[in-house]
């Protein structure tokens, strides 16, 4: 059963958001910020810093503050231009790995890239932790319907598309479009377009590609030479397919825009796209804020009863199923086996909306049956297959768990929308009052030590300002008997939970970072 996909577009002072919605369950979320500057499909002229031999990549100076980071298997690579085929036979591998070997040059990295050589280079993934952005030599340059790929020589057609006489149409079209000195891959949105539509598309990209090559040849490194749509139109380029039953937009402005590309590529869809006109925002009137509101917490329910855990660390994303208040009817192992295939789905949904990428490990509920084991594998397998991300799954340990890695392009939802807790810094659990309490009391013990002032506020937040007068009166009247000091104490909203401040009635000023 096909699903009713549709995408809605927020425009508002703090970000555009752009969802997508199938069976009216979002599946991904797309969020352009004003102050960020997306980086993936940029093409940058850049300088070579360092050639790293012992980590087979180099270095590069786009211009950004944080060098970008070159692996030597993203040079010359033919495997990184995307999910297509050159042959008109989905299943036809063999044809791609034949012009992937004749492609190959006596080119060594190694030996052959120098410091301060110039290099021109497209951003394949996004800035993250600190790190600068992955970058590729195998630059492509996507228009509606087709893929420019300089300096190649090649027809390519999506493997989404599955009539192979339409394939074949198709390629002689390109082939009567193209020259030596380019490849072209047909995008899936293609199917079905004539002859002039796709022409005008490939004279928009050589266009583009000449005002590329010019500016590159102009400029000095570092500069950025070509510039990548914005999220919103991009997402309608790369989205925008005939399985789409309506696009909303509450913003006049992104509505022309979009109205303009569809009469361009696709003006028998253009009645698919709306402009919001009710009262309150797209997302509210489409039950959508509720569901992304869900999608930042750890924890997931599902219908059954049973929910997921997700917790994301720097190394690794892992994943907990719990039966939660799920009651089988059947037996201990095949309820587990209704829990984990539900939870497949789930995970696969969450994984896509998220956009959580790197290393995911998945804990599912303990099957005994090696084929209930196959059954939540395949059923997780199946569910990915909607994913644009590329994905690679492993079967089930002798732990029973699953591991499984999702290519990661861009931050994710979470660290996108959200930011690094000033308190925990990240850790998401500040100190117990009774650690705060044990640092208070060996702070006055060097305070006593190295001053001589005998009177002091203690500042504290009400919550532990109440817990200490109720709790531990005896323990500080206790103190300031043995160590002859008078210590006051009053709350001060302003502070941290576990956090204290000093102050010096003798002295008349804070004395808290004194020791």
């Amino acid at each position: 059963m096909v699903a009713n996909k549709e995408i809605f577009i927020n425009v508002s002072a703090g970000s555009t958001r752009i969802a997508i919605v199938e069976d009216e369950k979002l599946v991904e979320l797309y969020i352009e910020l004003p102050h960020h500057q997306r980086m993936v499909g940029n093409i940058y002229k850049g300088k070579i810093q360092n050639v790293i031999p012992g980590m087979q990549a180099a270095f590069v100076d786009i211009g950004y503050n944080i060098n970008a980071f070159l692996p030597f298997s993203e040079i010359e690579s033919p495997e990184n231009l995307g999910n297509f085929s050159i042959s008109d036979d989905d299943d036809s591998d063999e044809t791609d790995k034949k012009t992937n070997k004749n492609k190959k040059s006596d080119f060594d990295p190694a030996k052959d890239l120098k410091t301060d050589d110039e290099i021109l280079v497209q951003v394949i993934k996004e800035p993250y932790a600190g790190k600068g952005p992955r970058v590729t030599t195998d630059i492509s340059l996507p228009g509606s319907l087709l893929v420019l790929v300089p300096k190649s020589n090649f027809i390519g057609i999506s493997r989404k598309m599955s009539d192979k006489y339409e394939k074949r149409r198709l390629r002689r079209v390109v082939k009567e479009l193209k020259s030596d000195e380019f490849g072209l891959i047909v995008r899936t949105i293609a199917e079905g377009k004539d002859h002039s539509i796709l022409e005008q598309d490939y004279s928009r990209l050589l266009d583009s590609w000449k005002k590329m090559d010019e500016t590159s040849k102009k400029s000095d490194a570092p500069v950025c030479v070509y510039q990548d749509y914005s999220t919103a139109d991009q997402v309608i380029r790369d989205l925008f397919t005939v399985d789409v039953s309506k696009i909303v937009v509450d913003s006049k402005v992104v509505f022309k825009r979009i109205a303009g590309y569809i009469k361009e590529v696709s003006p028998n869809q253009i009645d698919k796209l709306v402009i919001h006109k009710g009262k309150g925002s797209v997302f509210d009137q489409n039950n959508i804020e509720e569901q992304v509101e869900k999608s930042l917490r750890r924890k997931v329910w599902m219908k059954s009863g049973a929910h997921l855990v997700i917790e994301q660390t720097e190394a690794m994303l892992v994943i907990d199923v719990n039966s939660g208040r799920f009651i089988g009817k059947k037996d201990h192992e095949q309820n587990s086996l209704k829990i984990n295939i539900e939870s497949a789905k789930e995970i696969a949904r969450q994984l896509r909306l998220r956009d959580l990428g790197g290393l995911i490990v998945i804990d599912f509920i303990d099957l005994q049956e090696p084929k209930n084991r196959k059954k939540v594998f395949d059923e997780l397998k199946e569910a990915l297959k909607s994913d644009r991300a590329k994905v690679s799954l492993s079967e089930f340990s002798n732990f029973g768990l699953l591991e499984m890695t999702r290519q990661r392009i861009r931050q994710s939802l979470l660290q996108t929308v959200s930011e690094e807790c000033p308190t925990c810094r990240g850790l998401g659990r500040i100190s117990s009052k009774y650690t705060v309490l044990t640092k208070l009391e060996n702070w006055l013990k060097r305070f006593r030590a190295k001053a001589n002032d005998r009177r002091l506020i203690l500042y504290l937040h009400p919550e532990l300002a109440e817990y200490i007068k109720e709790t531990k009166s005896k323990v500080i009247s206790g103190f300031m008997w043995e160590n002859w000091m008078l210590i006051e104490i009053k709350a001060d909203q302003d502070l941290l939970p576990d956090k204290f401040r000093v102050f010096s009635k003798k002295r008349k000023r804070d004395v808290t970072s004194e020791v």
